[in-house]
């Protein structure tokens, strides 16, 4: 453990004494190294194994604190004997983060690419289930975690996709009853129960489907795509509002803002990416209200 510890010491130590302009550079590099392999491993098996081994090296070094010998040797040995096992699980992981590395393309590009293929999976399934008449009820995720909302159903972690989403919500399977949840490109989770709202203006002709969506709306910031199963018609709940008889391009245009937001965040700094969001909302609001 001392031996690990000893290079990262000296080097911290050199560049906070003698500080050079190649050093901050250094360090600036190695920030956006480990921030890239973060980004990579996200939500994998692999952040899983980090983990693990964060809390190895913790034990690790209690026990060489309070002198356990035998389980200080142990653990040393298994540190030492970490990169080549890690190589050993983990080989098809590797290969796709350094094939990743490896493109060309722009991390923007990529990211653009991805949000529309979203776009375009979401829309087809949501278009789909509307012409047959099949009911859903789709929460997208977004600023704030809905973990609690989660667990309430059955855990799916699946890439979006067309097919996936209509199999869920196709009458008498045993996940078609319920909300289905969203996050960044994958299905959460399945069969999830919301609140239903308390608003007492909600139309009597809106089912028990649409008080959801527009409960789950008005405690969260989360997106809520609506297919009644009576009429087919789509709607849409934010901010405890409910927008009904959106076609193709208006869901289009619903989830454009909510994934292009995320694409353009990449790229803004936070001031100017709330300051973007809250100008987005204000021009919604008022073009509401003019067709009002």
């Amino acid at each position: 453990m001392r031996a690990l510890l000893e290079p990262i010491i000296t080097i911290a130590w050199n560049v906070w004494h003698y500080p050079d302009v190649m050093d901050f550079v250094d360090v600036i590099l190695l920030a956006v190294l480990i921030y890239q392999m973060i980004i990579h491993v996200r939500n994998t098996r692999v952040s899983q194994t980090l983990k693990g081994i964060m809390i190895l090296l913790v034990l690790t070094w209690i026990s060489g604190v309070l002198g356990m010998r035998s389980i200080h040797m142990l653990l040393t040995w298994i540190i030492n004997a970490g990169p080549v096992m890690i190589v050993v699980l983990f080989q098809a992981e590797i290969r796709r983060i350094l094939e990743e590395l490896g493109n060309f393309e722009s991390g923007v590009f990529t990211e653009t690419r991805k949000a529309d293929n979203i776009i375009d999976e979401i829309t087809l399934a949501v278009m789909n289930m509307s012409r047959r008449r099949v009911g859903a009820l789709i929460v997208i995720e977004n600023g704030i975690r809905l973990n609690d909302v989660i667990a309430t159903g059955t855990h799916v972690d699946g890439l979006i996709s067309q097919p996936l989403i209509e199999n869920i919500f196709e009458p008498k399977t045993p996940l078609h009853d319920g909300a289905v949840v969203l996050r960044e490109d994958r299905v959460v989770a399945a069969a999830c129960l919301l609140r239903l709202s308390d608003t007492t203006g909600v139309g009597r002709d809106l089912g028990t489907r649409h008080r959801a969506g527009i409960g789950m709306s008005e405690v969260s910031d989360a997106t809520v795509l609506i297919v009644s199963e009576e009429t087919g018609v789509v709607s849409v709940a934010e901010g405890g509002n409910l927008q009904r008889h959106l076609d193709e391009q208006a869901v289009r245009r619903v989830l454009n803002r909510v994934y292009g937001d995320r694409t353009d965040s990449r790229r803004t700094l936070p001031l100017l990416r709330l300051k973007k969001g809250g100008q987005s909302r204000d021009d919604e609001q008022s073009s509401s209200e003019k067709k009002q």
